[in-house]
């Protein structure tokens, strides 16, 4: 991608392009058949195939179509999709079930996985809020400005 200044979408459309036969693009091609693998092999499915196909997306009016470029994609046969969405909706269930019979889960107050609460946010003493200033040592804005007007108004020598 960053050799051809390419993007994604460009990228992509490339590696789902039949007639793409750039070494980089195979090399993708490649390493998407090594997560497939890697992925159904962690799942225990080293029997599923992970050879994929270009196929037409969706049916297209041949006769209709014209000359626009037709609607490939580079992916599994449907009959090894609809084995690996079979077996993990199998696998999402027995899950459910054994978690069923397990009961509610365990809940510790101390557990790592509980975020701590919040921190209290730290209070100011009364006598330093604001509004309770008037009765400190620090004089205020009004008086500062009399003592300025009172000097201005004295004769000066």
């Amino acid at each position: 991608m960053a050799r051809n200044n390419a993007g994604l979408t460009t990228t992509y459309n490339r590696f789902h392009n039949p007639d793409e036969h750039d070494p980089d693009i195979q090399r993708l091609r490649d390493l998407h058949a090594a997560m497939d693998r890697a992925v159904l092999d962690a799942y225990g499915w080293s029997d599923i195939p992970t050879d994929c196909e270009f196929l037409l997306d969706y049916e297209i009016d041949e006769a209709t179509w014209g000359t626009k470029k037709k609607p490939y994609r580079y992916r599994w046969p449907d009959a090894i999709h609809d084995e690996v969405l079979a077996r993990l909706l199998a696998l999402n269930q027995q899950r459910h079930l054994e978690e069923q019979t397990a009961g509610p889960p365990l809940t510790n107050p101390r557990s790592p996985r509980q975020k701590p609460p919040p921190p209290k946010p730290h209070a100011r003493p009364k006598s330093q809020h604001p509004r309770n200033r008037a009765a400190s040592s620090t004089p205020t804005r009004t008086a500062s400005r009399d003592a300025r007007q009172t000097a201005a108004s004295r004769p000066r020598s």
